[in-house]
C-alpha cells in the first residue's frame, strides 16, 4: 500500500490528513484503478477518496502539500492526528470505499517481432538534483548517449529479460520508467516483482505514481 501525508498549506511539516491507496493490476500487471481510503482529523473518519487521488496527480498546487511516506511514518502521522493506532493493511481495504479507475486499453502492436512486451511507469512531479541521484542508484542506470534517456539498465532472472530507461516528461510535469520485457520459460511473478520495484524506488524520492501502462 502507499501513504501520503497531506498538509494544510505548502510547506507545512504537520500533516492535515492521510490517505491511503493500493494499485489494482490485471493479470499482465498493468493498472485497472486505485482503491484507497482519505481520513481527516476534523471528521474523525475515513471517507471515499477518488476524487483526492486524482487530484494529487493533476493538481501542482496540491502535490506541493503531498509527502508520499512508508507505513511507520504513516502510523505516527496517523497517532499525532488524533486516530490512534492506524488499522492493518488488511483492515484498511475494508475502508476503501471508491476504486478510481484508470483507463484500460489492448496493448499495441508496435511491430516488434521479438515478443517482447513494453511497459510505462507514469509520475507526476519533480526530481531534485538529490532525489535524481538517488533514483539513479535504486534503479542501477548508467548515462546513455539519447538526451530523451536519463539512465538505462538490464538484468535477466528467471530466465527472463528485462531493461529499463528513467525518461523525464517536459519540465517538472511528470517522469517515466519504461521496462521492456522479453520473458522467457520461468514464472512471469518476476515481472510484477521487477515492475513494483521501480515504481516504489521513484516513489520514494517523491514523485507519485500516476499508472502502469502497457504499449506491446
Amino acid at each position: 500500500m502507499d501513504y501520503y501525508l497531506i498538509a494544510g498549506t505548502a510547506g507545512d511539516r504537520s500533516p492535515a490528513g492521510l490517505l491511503v491507496e493500493e494499485f489494482v493490476l490485471c493479470d499482465d500487471y498493468t493498472a485497472a484503478g486505485i482503491d484507497g481510503a482519505e481520513w481527516r482529523p476534523d471528521t474523525r473518519a475515513w471517507s471515499a477518496s477518488a476524487e483526492l487521488s486524482r487530484a494529487i496527480r493533476a493538481d501542482l498546487a496540491l502535490r506541493g502539500r503531498v509527502t508520499p511516506v512508508g507505513r511507520q511514518d504513516a502510523c505516527a502521522a496517523f497517532a499525532r492526528l488524533g486516530g490512534g493506532d492506524l488499522p492493518e493493511e488488511d483492515g484498511l481495504r475494508f475502508l476503501f470505499q471508491e476504486r478510481r479507475s484508470l483507463p484500460a486499453s489492448a496493448p499495441l502492436n508496435l511491430g516488434s517481432r521479438s515478443g517482447a512486451r513494453r511497459y510505462r511507469i507514469l509520475f507526476a512531479g519533480e526530481l531534485g538534483a538529490d532525489g535524481l541521484e538517488k533514483a539513479l542508484k535504486a534503479l542501477r542506470l548508467e548515462p546513455t548517449d539519447d538526451p530523451r534517456v536519463v539512465g538505462k539498465a538490464s538484468t535477466s532472472t528467471g530466465g527472463h529479460g528485462f531493461t529499463w530507461e528513467l525518461r523525464r516528461i517536459g519540465a517538472g510535469i511528470a517522469w517515466c520508467v519504461d521496462v521492456t520485457a522479453r520473458l522467457g520459460s520461468g514464472p512471469v511473478t518476476a515481472l510484477g516483482a521487477l515492475l513494483h520495484h521501480h515504481r516504489q524506488a521513484i516513489r520514494d524520492q517523491g514523485l507519485i505514481p500516476v499508472t502502469v501502462e502497457r504499449f506491446a
